[in-house]
């Protein structure tokens, strides 16, 4: 009857925040427990900017001196009479600093995952030390050691064979009534070397490991009331979906719902593992339950929002088709740049699609794509999902907004608008 629970980074933001989470944990420790956990606060934006920094040549001592500083801010409120928490930090900072220190290599997405779990290892170490400090009997363990995955920086695939033969120590803990600590987000390489399963992927993590140890359920831990229709931060009238199906999750999780990564919901719904979605803020208030049954799945409509996307459309040269041999030789490309397609639409001599902005991936693949097609693009643009939906939903989103592209299915309505 083991459960997982996966806490974000804003359940652990502030000292008052981790001792609000330890008590969650606390109440649930009558069976075998996972506690899945993310950088505290924006570490990751922190380490993002640091590594880019420092992969341009440029000082990121302030950067890393700031970030530094509010972990230390966090030991000495959570700790104010011993050193636990201090002694925990410290190992991690040193080891991030030395890392630092080597020589950076032109491979950036190797790089960046070589740095970027640090904010993990941190928060976990800090957040483990509290339990003890509690009397919660608890162990931390390193996620690098057991989920083991190839070499695909900043999108890792999980080996999944390898990975079920890692998790031993973890179910020997449990039995010997710990609950175990772990970071979400990263893995490593048979090799070692650190990887990350793609960015928000703290969620996966528990999915991970929920189906690796074949548990009874896994519990998100956000500062919303459960799954909402739309992310409240733009949209005022939103709704609480109480119940949902597996494939209605991963149809949101892939268009762009915020609050569960998209690869969460194939693990789970391989094994029949439910997946809880609650607030941090009210425990004990009912959340959202993601399970099998798609008996509510149309009753509320859903709303998604993308920002900072790049409408690009590629056609020949010559006013030939865009035919299946052109189709694979384009995506081979996006595969091999680790950037992830998000719509598409094909026309007889030209294929368009929308992908969301990076700095150091668009030049490389213009660049590619340019060799053999011509190529234009568009960027600042939003992607908006209406998933059951109406038209009327489809013109008060696109209003006032240039309406670029609409694309059609029988449930869901993609547009493409000029911010």
């Amino acid at each position: 009857m083991i459960n997982v629970f996966k806490f974000g980074g804003a359940s652990v933001k502030d000292a008052a925040a981790v001792r609000n989470m330890s008590a969650i944990v606390s109440s649930h420790t009558q069976e075998p427990l996972v506690v899945v956990v993310s950088a505290m606060g924006k570490t990751t934006n922190a380490i993002e900017r640091i590594h880019a920094l420092r992969f341009e040549g440029k000082n990121y001592e302030q950067e890393l001196s700031e970030l530094i500083n509010y972990h230390r801010s966090m030991v000495d409120e959570l700790f104010p009479a011993d050193d636990h928490g201090l002694a925990a930090l410290q190992q991690h900072v040193n080891a991030f600093k030395a890392l630092l220190a080597t020589p950076c290599s032109h491979a950036f997405d190797e790089e960046y995952d070589s740095l970027i779990g640090f904010g993990e290892l941190i928060s976990t170490a800090i957040v483990e030390a509290f339990f003890r400090s509690q009397h919660i009997a608890s162990e931390w363990f390193d996620a690098r050691t057991m989920i083991i995955t190839d070499d695909r920086f900043r999108d890792a695939r999980v080996d999944w064979d390898v990975s079920a033969q890692h998790v031993g120590v973890l179910q020997s803990a449990l039995e010997h009534g710990k609950v175990c600590v772990m970071q979400g987000f990263i893995g490593s390489t048979k090799l070692g070397r650190s990887t990350s399963l793609g960015r928000e992927g703290s969620d996966f993590t528990a999915a991970i490991m929920a189906y690796l140890l074949d548990a009874t359920s896994v519990t998100i831990w956000k500062d919303v009331p459960g799954m909402l229709n739309a992310d409240p931060k733009k949209f005022s009238d939103t709704v609480k979906l109480d119940r949902i199906s597996f494939k209605e999750a991963i149809e949101l999780a892939y268009y762009g719902a915020s609050v569960i990564h998209p690869k969460t919901i194939k693990p789970l719904q391989n094994k029949g593992i439910p997946l809880y979605i609650k607030s941090f803020i009210d425990p004990s208030a009912e959340g959202t339950v993601i399970q099998e049954s798609t008996e509510c799945d149309h009753l509320i409509p859903c709303y998604i929002v993308k920002e900072n996307q790049v409408l690009l459309s590629i056609s020949t040269r010559d006013f030939s088709f865009i035919v299946e041999d052109n189709l694979k030789e384009i995506f081979e490309i996006f595969s091999r740049l680790g950037i992830r397609i998000h719509l598409m639409e094909n026309s007889a001599i030209s294929f368009s699609v929308v992908f969301d902005d990076d700095t150091y991936k668009l030049p490389e693949l213009l660049k590619t794509l340019e060799e053999h097609y011509a190529v234009r693009y568009n960027k600042e643009l939003q992607l908006v999902t209406v998933r059951h939906g109406d038209d009327d939903a489809a013109v008060r989103l696109s209003g006032g907004k240039e309406l670029i592209l609409e694309q059609r299915s029988r449930q869901t309505l993609r547009l493409v608008v000029r911010a």
